[in-house]
C-alpha cells in the first residue's frame, strides 16, 4: 500500500521548544513557553512527549525574559506575569491541607496563586460539544477566560500526530497541562493559545451567506424548485446543506441508515450536473456524512475497498478511524469521487458523547484533507471536539428544539465561546425540531441570524416545518426578506472581520462581560455582544407584549456614542435604557465614527465574490479608519499573497470632513478592475460643498440627502488609485438624540382606540405630574371609553418608563 496520505505530514520540530527554556529531572519537565505560559509535565517513568498533538501545533516560542534561582532541591523560575516555585521530583499535586505545598505559580502584583488541580471557580466557561436535544441550557466546559486571571488545557489525553501525519491514541497518560497565567491581559492570552493550537482558519466566503439545510430527501428537481422560490422571492441563498437522504439508503432498512458514500441516482442521476447548476448561480453545496455505521455492500467503491481491506464480500466494514489502512481508504475511494464532483464541504454529522476521539480525529482529517491543494479552502461542518476547535469551522451546534428559550440561550452561548477562541457557531435558524411554529419567534430568530458568524436556516424533514420565508404571511415575509438581503449585503464587513479573526484571533463576537464582568451574572443585559469592530447588537430574545404590539427591552451600551444603525439616531453609552421595538425593529448600534462597507447586490443575488458596488456606511462623532480585506473567498492563494486590503479613512471635523478610499497592500486582479461606490454619510445634514478626487483628477458625482443621511454615489472608480471625498458644512451633524418620548408617541399612534382618546393620553404621559397622579388620570379614561385591558398596558408602560 502507498504511503499514508502524503497532504497530512507534520513538521514534528515544531514540537520542539528552545532548550534554554525548559528545565527538567528524572521525573518532571517544565517549560516557560512564554512570559505567562507555561508546560507542566510529571512522568513516573521519566520519558516526555515531543511529538505535536491534535491540540497542540506548536511549541516553538521565543525564550522569554526570567529570573530563575534552583538548588538541588528547589527551583523558582519569575517573569514579568508569574512566579512559580516547584520542589522537585515530587508530584506536583500536593496535600488536601496544602495543595499547593509542592508547586505554587503566584500571578505577581496580586495576593492570586494557582496549584495544581485547583478548581478554577471563576472561570467563565467556554463552550460544549453541542445542543442537541437541548433548548440551549446546556453545561459548558471550562475556557480561559477568568476573573483569577488564570486558566489551564490539559493536552494529557489528546491524540498523537505520528511521524506518518496520522493520529494515534496515547500509550499511557502522563500529566501535561498547559497553564496561562495572564492577570489581566486575556488578549495575551489567547494570542498564546493561537501560537500553541494554531490560529483560526480563514473560511470561505460563500459560507457567510445564506444557508439552507432542512433534512428532507430532495431531489434534483425539488432543488431547482428550491432555488427558484428564493430567487423569485428575492431572496439570497450561498449554501444548500443536503442531509443523510442524498445517499443511497439500505435497501433492508431505508429510514435507520444514516451512512452512505453514494449519490441515489434515482434523486441524483448525475451529480456533477446538480453541483455545476447550482455553482452556476453562485450556490454552495455541503454533504451530510456519518461514518459511524460503516461501509455497506451497496456502495459504488465496495468490491475495490474490500479487495484491498481483504474483507469478505457482502460484510459491512467497520468504520476506524484509527486505522491508518481505513482512513487512507476511506478519503481515496469515498470522500474523492465526491469532491471530484464539485462538492464543496462536508457536514460531518457524528454525534457520540462517549467517543470525543473519534470526532475530533474526523474533524482534522477532514478539514485537512478538504485544502489539500490551494484550489480549496479548507472548511467543515462538525460538532465541537473541544480545544483547538477553532481550526475546524464552522462548528454545528446540533438539533435543538424551536422555542423561545433555545433563541434566548444562543447569544449567550456565541458569546462564551469567544472566551476558548471559537467565533464560527452554526445554529438551527428557526429551531431544528418540535416546538409551536410562532411567526414571531421566526422573525427574531433570523434577525439574530443576521448578526450571527453564520446564517443557516434549518430543520427536520416535515411539510409543517416552515423555515422558507414564503410559507409565512406577507409581513413576516417581507420582514425575514429585508434581513436575509441586509446579512448578505454585511458579507464585505464579516469577511474582512473574519480575516482580521485568522490573523490575530480577535474573536468576531466578544461578549460585553469583556468589559464589564458583572454584566456576567445580569440576565438582562448577559446576551449583549459587539459585533465585529463596529457593532454592537443587543438581541430581541423575548416575546413582545401583545397589546402594546412592542417588544420591551432592557439594554445597556457601552461607554461612548452610539448610533442606531437603522435609523441614524444617536444614543449616549454607559447608560442602561428601555426601549421599544416592532417585529421589524431589532437593536443594533454602529460605534460613534463606525465604517461598514456593505455590498450592492448583484443581479444574481446569490453572489459573495468581491462586489462591483459598495454601499459604505460613515457614522459621525470621530475619525477612524477600517481595512476592508478582500480576495477570490474560495481558494488558499491569498497565503502567496493574492489579496488586497483597502483602507478607508474617516477624518471627521465639526464642520468638515473627508473619507479617502485606497488600495494598501496586496495584488490587482483580485477586486473589480473598476468599482461603483455609494457612500452614505449616516446621520448627517446636506454638505454645503462636495469636492471627489481619484488621485489628482476631479471626479464627477452625484450627491443626495435621504432622510437623516448625506450620500455621494461615485461610479466607475479605478480600484487601485486612491479615491478622496471632501465634504464642508456648518454643525454637520443632526443631533437629535433618541427620545422615549418618540417611543410612546409611536405606541399610542398604532393603537385601536378613539383618536380624543390617544390626545388624552399623551398629555398624560408628557405632562410634568408623578407617577402615581398619572396612574390616577389613566384609570379615569374608563369612564370615556377605555378598555381595561389598555388601561392594564398604559399603567405597566409608566412603571417600565419610571424605571429609566
Amino acid at each position: 500500500m502507498a504511503e499514508f496520505l502524503e497532504h497530512l505530514k507534520v513538521d514534528h520540530t515544531k514540537g520542539l521548544s528552545k532548550e534554554e527554556a525548559i528545565f527538567r529531572g528524572k521525573n518532571y519537565r517544565i517549560t516557560i513557553l512564554s512570559e505567562l505560559l507555561i508546560r507542566l509535565e510529571y512522568a513516573t517513568d521519566g520519558k516526555f512527549m515531543d511529538h505535536l498533538t491534535e491540540q497542540v501545533v506548536n511549541r516553538d516560542f521565543d525564550v522569554p525574559p526570567m529570573q530563575v534561582t534552583a538548588d538541588e532541591k528547589m527551583l523558582n523560575i519569575a517573569t514579568k506575569y508569574f512566579t512559580l516555585s516547584y520542589v522537585k521530583e515530587k508530584p506536583f499535586e500536593g496535600s488536601k491541607i496544602a495543595p499547593e505545598a509542592n508547586l505554587k505559580v503566584v500571578l505577581n502584583g496580586t495576593d492570586k496563586f494557582w496549584y495544581y488541580n485547583h478548581p478554577e471557580a471563576r472561570n467563565f466557561k467556554g463552550s460544549a460539544l453541542s445542543l442537541d436535544d437541548s433548548y440551549g441550557d446546556v453545561a459548558l466546559n471550562k475556557g480561559l477566560y477568568s476573573t483569577d486571571g488564570f486558566a489551564t488545557i490539559d493536552d494529557s489525553r489528546s491524540l498523537v500526530l505520528d511521524d506518518d501525519g496520522a493520529l494515534v491514541k496515547r500509550d499511557a497518560i502522563r500529566v501535561d497541562t498547559y497553564l496561562f497565567i495572564y492577570r489581566r491581559d486575556f488578549g495575551l492570552c489567547l494570542r498564546d493559545y493561537y501560537h500553541l493550537t494554531g490560529y483560526p482558519s480563514l473560511i470561505p466566503r460563500y459560507a457567510l451567506g445564506i444557508w439552507w439545510n432542512k433534512t428532507q430527501a430532495y431531489s434534483f428537481e425539488d432543488i431547482k424548485d428550491l432555488v427558484v422560490d428564493f430567487n423569485r422571492n428575492e431572496i439570497p441563498i450561498s449554501t444548500i446543506c443536503l442531509g443523510d437522504s442524498w445517499h443511497i439508503k439500505d435497501p433492508k432498512e431505508p429510514t435507520k441508515l444514516k451512512t452512505g458514500f453514494t449519490f441515489d441516482a434515482e434523486n441524483f442521476p448525475n451529480p456533477a450536473n446538480l453541483v455545476e447548476y447550482l455553482h452556476n448561480r453562485g450556490i454552495h453545496l455541503g454533504l451530510n456524512i456519518d461514518p459511524k455505521e460503516g461501509i455497506m455492500p451497496h456502495e459504488e467503491a465496495y468490491k475495490n475497498i474490500v479487495e484491498e481491506l481483504g474483507w469478505q464480500q457482502n460484510e459491512v466494514i467497520p468504520f476506524n478511524i484509527f486505522d491508518k489502512k481505513f482512513v487512507k481508504i476511506y478519503f481515496e475511494k469515498l470522500i474523492k469521487p465526491l469532491t471530484d464532483y464539485g462538492t464543496d464541504f462536508y457536514w460531518i454529522d457524528y454525534y457520540d458523547k462517549e467517543n470525543i476521539l473519534t470526532l475530533r480525529a474526523l474533524n482534522y482529517y477532514h478539514f485537512n484533507n478538504s485544502k489539500v491543494d490551494a484550489s480549496h479552502r479548507g472548511m467543515i461542518l462538525s460538532r465541537n471536539g473541544g480545544y483547538a476547535s477553532h481550526r475546524y469551522p464552522v462548528l454545528y451546534s446540533g438539533e435543538t428544539y424551536v422555542s423561545w428559550k433555545t433563541l434566548k440561550n444562543l447569544p449567550f452561548y456565541n458569546s462564551c465561546a469567544s472566551n476558548i477562541g471559537i467565533s464560527w457557531w452554526s445554529h438551527d435558524i428557526g429551531g431544528y425540531k418540535e416546538g409551536i411554529e410562532d411567526g414571531e419567534l421566526y422573525v427574531r430568530y433570523v434577525q439574530l441570524g443576521t448578526y450571527s458568524p453564520i446564517f443557516r436556516f434549518a430543520c427536520k424533514d416535515g411539510h409543517f416545518y416552515k423555515r422558507e420565508p414564503w410559507r409565512w404571511d406577507i409581513k413576516t415575509l417581507s420582514i425575514v426578506k429585508d434581513y436575509c438581503k441586509l446579512r448578505h449585503r454585511l458579507i464585505p464587513y464579516l469577511y474582512a472581520e473574519g480575516y482580521k479573526y485568522s490573523k490575530t484571533g480577535l474573536p468576531l463576537i466578544q461578549p460585553l462581560y469583556y468589559i464589564y464582568p458583572e454584566i456576567y451574572d445580569e440576565p438582562l443585559y448577559r446576551n449583549e455582544y459587539f459585533f465585529g469592530s463596529q457593532l454592537f447588537v443587543c438581541p430581541i430574545t423575548n416575546k413582545k407584549d401583545d397589546v402594546m404590539n412592542r417588544a420591551v427591552e432592557r439594554i445597556f451600551l457601552p461607554k461612548g456614542v452610539w448610533y442606531d444603525f437603522k435609523t441614524g439616531k444617536k444614543i449616549i453609552g454607559d447608560k442602561r435604557y428601555v426601549l421599544f421595538f416592532k417585529d421589524e425593529d431589532f437593536p443594533v448600534y454602529a460605534k460613534s465614527g463606525a465604517i461598514i462597507p456593505l455590498a450592492q447586490l448583484d443581479e444574481n443575488i446569490n453572489v459573495t465574490t468581491a462586489p462591483k458596488s459598495l454601499e459604505i456606511h460613515v457614522f459621525p462623532g470621530q475619525s477612524n479608519f477600517y481595512n476592508l480585506y478582500e480576495d477570490d473567498g474560495v481558494t488558499r492563494l491569498h497565503e502567496e499573497g493574492y489579496y488586497i486590503n483597502t483602507r478607508i479613512e474617516y477624518n471627521y471635523l465639526a464642520n468638515n470632513y473627508t473619507l479617502i478610499i485606497r488600495p494598501t497592500e496586496g495584488k490587482s486582479g483580485i477586486i473589480p478592475a473598476l468599482r461603483n461606490y455609494k457612500i452614505r454619510f449616516r446621520n448627517t445634514k446636506n454638505a454645503d460643498e462636495v469636492r471627489v478626487l481619484l488621485d489628482q483628477d476631479v471626479m464627477a458625482y452625484k450627491s443626495y440627502v435621504d432622510g437623516p443621511d448625506f450620500i455621494i454615489e461615485i461610479n466607475e472608480v479605478n480600484t487601485l488609485k486612491q479615491l478622496t471625498v471632501y465634504c464642508k458644512g456648518q454643525d454637520i451633524e443632526i443631533d437629535a438624540v433618541r427620545l422615549i418620548n418618540e417611543d410612546i408617541d409611536s405606541i399610542i399612534s398604532d393603537l385601536q382606540i378613539k383618536t380624543s382618546l390617544k390626545e388624552e393620553l399623551a398629555n398624560i404621559f408628557y405632562s410634568e405630574e408623578d407617577i402615581k397622579t398619572k396612574r390616577i388620570a389613566i384609570k379615569k379614561l374608563r369612564m370615556k371609553g377605555l378598555s381595561s385591558i389598555f388601561i392594564r398596558m398604559f399603567v405597566k408602560l409608566l412603571e417600565v418608563i419610571a424605571e429609566i
